[in-house]
Protein backbone atom coordinates (compact mmCIF):
# COMPACT_ATOMS: atom_id res chain seq x y z
CA UNK A 1 0.00 0.00 0.00
CA UNK A 2 2.85 2.36 0.72
CA UNK A 3 6.53 2.56 1.58
CA UNK A 4 7.72 2.35 5.19
CA UNK A 5 9.24 5.54 6.54
CA UNK A 6 13.04 5.38 6.56
CA UNK A 7 14.20 7.28 9.65
CA UNK A 8 17.79 7.09 8.40
CA UNK A 9 16.84 9.30 5.42
CA UNK A 10 17.19 12.89 6.69
CA UNK A 11 15.98 14.39 3.41
CA UNK A 12 12.67 12.52 3.58
CA UNK A 13 12.17 13.37 7.25
CA UNK A 14 12.90 17.02 6.47
CA UNK A 15 10.39 16.94 3.59
CA UNK A 16 7.59 15.55 5.76
CA UNK A 17 8.36 17.74 8.76
CA UNK A 18 8.62 20.82 6.54
CA UNK A 19 5.37 19.96 4.75
CA UNK A 20 3.61 19.59 8.10
CA UNK A 21 5.04 22.88 9.35
CA UNK A 22 3.93 24.69 6.21
CA UNK A 23 0.50 23.03 6.16
CA UNK A 24 -0.16 23.83 9.81
CA UNK A 25 0.71 27.47 9.29
CA UNK A 26 -1.26 27.58 6.05
CA UNK A 27 -4.38 26.16 7.72
CA UNK A 28 -4.15 28.67 10.56
CA UNK A 29 -3.72 31.58 8.17
CA UNK A 30 -5.88 30.84 5.12
CA UNK A 31 -6.59 27.11 4.72
CA UNK A 32 -5.45 24.68 2.04
CA UNK A 33 -2.89 22.81 4.14
CA UNK A 34 -3.73 19.47 2.53
CA UNK A 35 -2.44 20.86 -0.77
CA UNK A 36 1.00 20.73 0.88
CA UNK A 37 0.84 17.45 2.77
CA UNK A 38 -0.74 15.34 0.01
CA UNK A 39 2.09 15.71 -2.55
CA UNK A 40 4.72 15.38 0.19
CA UNK A 41 3.25 12.07 1.34
CA UNK A 42 2.98 10.82 -2.25
CA UNK A 43 6.65 11.80 -2.76
CA UNK A 44 7.43 9.79 0.39
CA UNK A 45 6.19 6.66 -1.37
CA UNK A 46 2.53 6.42 -0.35
CA UNK A 47 -0.19 5.76 -2.92
CA UNK A 48 -2.67 8.66 -3.32
CA UNK A 49 -5.43 7.01 -1.25
CA UNK A 50 -3.15 6.18 1.68
CA UNK A 51 -1.54 9.62 1.39
CA UNK A 52 -4.96 11.28 1.63
CA UNK A 53 -5.95 9.22 4.68
CA UNK A 54 -2.59 9.84 6.37
CA UNK A 55 -2.85 13.56 5.65
CA UNK A 56 -6.25 13.68 7.36
CA UNK A 57 -4.83 11.83 10.37
CA UNK A 58 -1.82 14.14 10.61
CA UNK A 59 -3.73 17.43 10.33
CA UNK A 60 -6.86 16.82 12.41
CA UNK A 61 -5.29 17.48 15.87
CA UNK A 62 -4.38 21.00 14.77
CA UNK A 63 -7.89 21.50 13.39
CA UNK A 64 -9.38 20.50 16.75
CA UNK A 65 -7.14 23.04 18.48
CA UNK A 66 -8.22 25.73 16.03
CA UNK A 67 -11.88 24.87 16.59
CA UNK A 68 -11.52 25.02 20.37
CA UNK A 69 -9.65 28.33 20.22
CA UNK A 70 -12.50 29.91 18.25
CA UNK A 71 -15.39 28.30 20.12
CA UNK A 72 -16.73 31.69 21.30
CA UNK A 73 -17.62 32.49 17.69
CA UNK A 74 -19.63 29.30 17.17
CA UNK A 75 -23.27 29.88 16.24
CA UNK A 76 -26.21 28.23 14.51
CA UNK A 77 -27.50 29.21 11.08
CA UNK A 78 -30.94 30.56 10.28
CA UNK A 79 -33.58 28.11 11.65
CA UNK A 80 -30.85 25.53 12.26
CA UNK A 81 -29.07 25.16 15.61
CA UNK A 82 -25.35 24.55 15.97
CA UNK A 83 -26.12 21.13 17.51
CA UNK A 84 -27.95 20.15 14.32
CA UNK A 85 -25.02 21.37 12.20
CA UNK A 86 -22.60 19.42 14.42
CA UNK A 87 -24.58 16.17 14.04
CA UNK A 88 -24.64 16.65 10.26
CA UNK A 89 -20.85 17.18 10.23
CA UNK A 90 -20.23 14.09 12.37
CA UNK A 91 -22.43 11.82 10.26
CA UNK A 92 -21.04 13.26 7.03
CA UNK A 93 -17.45 12.65 8.15
CA UNK A 94 -18.20 9.00 8.91
CA UNK A 95 -20.05 8.51 5.60
CA UNK A 96 -17.19 10.09 3.65
CA UNK A 97 -14.57 7.97 5.40
CA UNK A 98 -16.57 4.78 4.75
CA UNK A 99 -16.90 5.77 1.11
CA UNK A 100 -13.15 6.37 0.85
CA UNK A 101 -12.33 3.03 2.48
CA UNK A 102 -14.64 1.30 -0.01
CA UNK A 103 -13.11 3.06 -3.03
CA UNK A 104 -10.39 1.03 -4.80
CA UNK A 105 -6.96 2.67 -4.69
CA UNK A 106 -6.68 2.87 -8.49
CA UNK A 107 -10.08 4.54 -8.77
CA UNK A 108 -9.20 7.08 -6.08
CA UNK A 109 -5.83 7.78 -7.70
CA UNK A 110 -7.64 8.62 -10.95
CA UNK A 111 -10.04 10.90 -9.04
CA UNK A 112 -7.39 12.84 -7.10
CA UNK A 113 -6.37 15.35 -9.84
CA UNK A 114 -10.04 16.22 -10.42
CA UNK A 115 -10.70 16.52 -6.68
CA UNK A 116 -7.72 18.86 -6.25
CA UNK A 117 -8.86 20.90 -9.24
CA UNK A 118 -12.37 21.15 -7.75
CA UNK A 119 -11.00 22.16 -4.35
CA UNK A 120 -8.76 24.80 -5.94
CA UNK A 121 -11.64 26.23 -7.97
CA UNK A 122 -13.89 26.37 -4.89
CA UNK A 123 -11.14 28.01 -2.84
CA UNK A 124 -10.54 30.61 -5.56
CA UNK A 125 -14.27 31.36 -5.91
CA UNK A 126 -14.74 31.62 -2.17
CA UNK A 127 -11.71 33.90 -1.81
CA UNK A 128 -12.17 36.22 -4.78
CA UNK A 129 -15.65 35.57 -6.20
CA UNK A 130 -18.68 37.83 -5.66
CA UNK A 131 -19.87 38.04 -2.08
CA UNK A 132 -23.40 37.40 -0.81
CA UNK A 133 -25.60 40.48 -0.65
CA UNK A 134 -26.45 41.44 2.93
CA UNK A 135 -30.12 41.97 2.11
CA UNK A 136 -30.61 38.61 0.38
CA UNK A 137 -32.83 36.30 2.49
CA UNK A 138 -31.27 33.01 3.63
CA UNK A 139 -32.42 29.82 1.90
CA UNK A 140 -34.81 27.34 3.57
CA UNK A 141 -33.28 25.24 6.35
CA UNK A 142 -33.46 22.06 4.24
CA UNK A 143 -31.11 23.62 1.68
CA UNK A 144 -28.50 24.25 4.39
CA UNK A 145 -28.98 20.69 5.70
CA UNK A 146 -28.44 19.25 2.22
CA UNK A 147 -25.43 21.48 1.54
CA UNK A 148 -23.76 20.76 4.87
CA UNK A 149 -24.43 17.02 4.51
CA UNK A 150 -22.71 17.00 1.12
CA UNK A 151 -19.77 19.00 2.47
CA UNK A 152 -19.47 16.66 5.47
CA UNK A 153 -19.26 13.61 3.20
CA UNK A 154 -16.77 15.38 0.94
CA UNK A 155 -14.69 16.36 3.99
CA UNK A 156 -14.45 12.75 5.18
CA UNK A 157 -13.73 11.50 1.66
CA UNK A 158 -11.14 14.06 0.52
CA UNK A 159 -11.28 17.27 2.54
CA UNK A 160 -9.42 19.74 0.31
CA UNK A 161 -11.47 22.94 0.10
CA UNK A 162 -14.04 21.74 2.67
CA UNK A 163 -13.38 24.74 4.89
CA UNK A 164 -14.11 27.33 2.22
CA UNK A 165 -17.19 25.35 1.11
CA UNK A 166 -18.49 25.37 4.69
CA UNK A 167 -17.75 29.07 5.07
CA UNK A 168 -19.68 29.86 1.88
CA UNK A 169 -22.62 27.69 2.93
CA UNK A 170 -22.87 29.29 6.38
CA UNK A 171 -22.66 32.87 5.11
CA UNK A 172 -25.38 32.11 2.54
CA UNK A 173 -27.44 30.67 5.42
CA UNK A 174 -27.29 34.05 7.16
CA UNK A 175 -24.32 33.85 9.51
CA UNK A 176 -22.01 36.91 9.65
CA UNK A 177 -18.55 36.10 8.24
CA UNK A 178 -16.84 36.34 11.65
CA UNK A 179 -19.19 33.76 13.23
CA UNK A 180 -19.29 31.66 10.06
CA UNK A 181 -15.49 31.38 10.27
CA UNK A 182 -15.54 30.19 13.89
CA UNK A 183 -18.39 27.77 13.23
CA UNK A 184 -16.69 26.48 10.10
CA UNK A 185 -13.53 25.59 12.05
CA UNK A 186 -15.52 23.47 14.52
CA UNK A 187 -17.66 21.73 11.88
CA UNK A 188 -14.66 20.82 9.71
CA UNK A 189 -12.77 19.55 12.75
CA UNK A 190 -15.77 17.36 13.69
CA UNK A 191 -15.99 15.85 10.19
CA UNK A 192 -12.27 15.19 10.06
CA UNK A 193 -12.11 13.82 13.61
CA UNK A 194 -14.81 11.21 12.98
CA UNK A 195 -13.12 10.31 9.69
CA UNK A 196 -9.73 10.04 11.42
CA UNK A 197 -11.16 7.79 14.15
CA UNK A 198 -12.63 5.48 11.52
CA UNK A 199 -9.35 5.41 9.59
CA UNK A 200 -7.50 4.59 12.83
CA UNK A 201 -9.88 1.72 13.62
CA UNK A 202 -9.38 0.22 10.17
CA UNK A 203 -5.60 0.52 10.50
CA UNK A 204 -5.41 2.07 7.06
CA UNK A 205 -2.91 4.76 8.07
CA UNK A 206 0.83 5.22 7.54
CA UNK A 207 1.38 6.00 11.23
CA UNK A 208 5.03 7.06 11.18
CA UNK A 209 4.42 9.42 8.26
CA UNK A 210 1.39 10.85 10.08
CA UNK A 211 3.43 11.35 13.26
CA UNK A 212 6.21 13.31 11.53
CA UNK A 213 3.79 15.45 9.50
CA UNK A 214 1.58 15.95 12.55
CA UNK A 215 4.45 17.23 14.70
CA UNK A 216 5.30 19.75 11.99
CA UNK A 217 1.63 20.72 11.58
CA UNK A 218 1.15 21.43 15.27
CA UNK A 219 4.24 23.63 15.35
CA UNK A 220 3.17 25.32 12.12
CA UNK A 221 -0.31 25.98 13.47
CA UNK A 222 1.19 27.79 16.45
CA UNK A 223 3.47 29.86 14.21
CA UNK A 224 0.59 30.59 11.82
CA UNK A 225 -1.65 31.79 14.64
CA UNK A 226 1.07 34.20 15.75
CA UNK A 227 1.64 35.40 12.18
CA UNK A 228 -2.02 36.21 11.51
CA UNK A 229 -1.52 39.84 12.46
CA UNK A 230 1.35 40.47 10.04
CA UNK A 231 0.94 38.22 6.98
CA UNK A 232 -1.39 39.59 4.25
CA UNK A 233 -4.36 37.21 3.86
CA UNK A 234 -4.73 38.01 0.16
CA UNK A 235 -1.16 36.92 -0.52
CA UNK A 236 -1.75 33.64 1.28
CA UNK A 237 -4.94 32.92 -0.64
CA UNK A 238 -3.19 33.56 -3.96
CA UNK A 239 -0.39 31.23 -2.84
CA UNK A 240 -2.93 28.47 -2.04
CA UNK A 241 -4.49 28.82 -5.49
CA UNK A 242 -1.12 28.60 -7.27
CA UNK A 243 -0.13 25.60 -5.17
CA UNK A 244 -3.43 23.91 -5.98
CA UNK A 245 -3.02 24.55 -9.70
CA UNK A 246 0.57 23.30 -9.65
CA UNK A 247 -0.47 20.20 -7.74
CA UNK A 248 -3.32 19.58 -10.19
CA UNK A 249 -0.96 19.74 -13.18
CA UNK A 250 1.57 17.51 -11.44
CA UNK A 251 -1.06 14.91 -10.53
CA UNK A 252 -2.49 14.84 -14.06
CA UNK A 253 1.02 14.35 -15.49
CA UNK A 254 1.73 11.61 -12.92
CA UNK A 255 -1.52 9.85 -13.77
Amino acid sequence: MGAALNFSDPAMLALLLGAGLWAGAQNALAGGGSFITLPALIAAGLDPKLANITSTMALFPGQITTGIAGRKLVAGADRLSFKALAVIALIGGVAGALLLNATPTRVFAAMVPWLVLLATAVFAWGSFGPKKSADRPPPPAWVTVLTQSTIGIYSGFFGGGAGIMTLASLTIAGLPVRYAGGTKNVLVSLSNTTAAILFALTGNVAWMHALVVGIGAMAGGYVGAKALAVVPEKFLKIAVIFIGLGLTVGLFLRA
